[in-house]
C-alpha cells in the first residue's frame, strides 16, 4: 500500500556506508553510500529516501535531533556488530568493527523504540535491534547449523524459503511462507523485548517484531534484493500513518 495521490510522501532513512569508492580520476576516496536497491525499493514504495552516514558521535543525543525529520529509519545490513558490544569474545571470523556504524546505529535502535518510530532492520540491521535492546548475537552460524547456504560464496547470495508465525505481523505482510534471498553468517541468539515470528529450514531465526510498536521488525534476510516490494510497502505505509 503506497500513499494516496496527493498525500504527503514520507521521509525515509536508511543508514549507510563510509567506504573507499572510486569514481573516474577520484580513486579510494572515503564516501557515504549504499547499494541503490535500498533506495529504490523505498521510492517504488512512495517513500522519499535519504541517507543516514555514520557518525562516531552519534549518541542519542543527536539522534533525537535527526529523528524529528524522519517517518521512519530502516536499518541496512553491512559488517558484524562488535562483539564487545554483547559482552562476547571475538570469533576469528569476525570482520573488522565500523565503530561509527556501531555507535550510530545502535542509538537509533533504542531511540526509535522509545518514540515508537517505525523501523525496519535488514540483517545487520536485525541484528543491531537485538543487540541494542541487550541481545546476543551467534557470531559464526555455519559453526552451528554445519553448512554455509545463507551466505553460499563472497558477494553471492543464497536463496531458502521461510516459515512465519501465523499471529505475527510479517505473516500479515507476507503469508505463511516466502522464498528469500540471504547473505550473512550470523545471526541473532536472543532478543529481549522482541518476539521471534520467522525462522529458516535449520532453525536459524530470520524475524524478530515488537507487537507493542506501531511497526518495528527485523528480518535476517535481504528483501532489497528481489522483487517483492511488501515489506517496504508496509513500512511506507506505518510512517505515512
Amino acid at each position: 500500500m503506497t500513499p494516496a495521490r496527493g498525500a504527503s510522501r514520507p521521509v525515509i532513512g536508511i543508514t549507510s556506508y563510509v567506504e573507499h569508492a572510486t569514481r573516474g580520476d577520484w580513486v579510494d576516496v572515503p564516501s557515504a553510500l549504499l547499494p541503490h536497491a535500498y533506495v529504490r525499493k523505498v521510492e517504488e514504495a512512495g517513500g522519499i529516501a535519504v541517507l543516514i552516514p555514520p557518525r562516531h558521535d552519534g549518541d542519542e543525543s543527536l539522534v533525537r535531533d535527526l529523528l524529528q525529520r524522519l517517518d521512519a529509519v530502516i536499518l541496512a545490513g553491512g559488517v558484524d556488530v562488535a562483539p564487545e558490544l554483547y559482552a562476547a569474545q571475538r570469533h576469528p571470523s569476525v570482520q573488522v568493527s565500523r565503530p561509527d556504524r556501531d555507535t550510530t546505529e545502535i542509538s537509533i535502535a533504542r531511540v526509535t523504540r522509545e518514540v515508537d518510530l517505525p523501523v525496519l532492520g535488514i540483517c545487520r540491521g536485525m541484528q543491531v535491534m537485538a543487540v541494542a535492546a541487550g541481545g546476543t548475537l551467534v557470531q559464526h552460524l555455519p559453526e552451528q547449523v554445519g553448512h554455509t547456504e545463507h551466505a553460499p560464496a563472497p558477494a553471492t547470495y543464497g536463496r531458502h524459503p521461510v516459515e512465519t508465525a501465523a499471529d505475527s505481523l510479517v505473516a500479515r505482510i507476507l503469508g505463511p511462507r516466502v522464498d528469500v534471498a540471504t547473505y550473512h553468517h550470523q545471526s541473532v541468539q536472543s532478543h529481549p523485548g522482541y518476539v521471534a515470528s520467522a525462522w529458516a529450514p535449520d532453525g536459524t531465526l530470520e524475524a524478530m517484531e515488537d507487537r507493542q510498536a506501531r511497526f518495528r521488525l527485523g528480518v535476517q534476510w535481504h528483501p532489497e534484493h528481489g522483487s517483492d516490494p511488501r515489506l517496504f510497502e508496509a513500512l511506507v505505509a506505518a510512517a505515512a500513518g
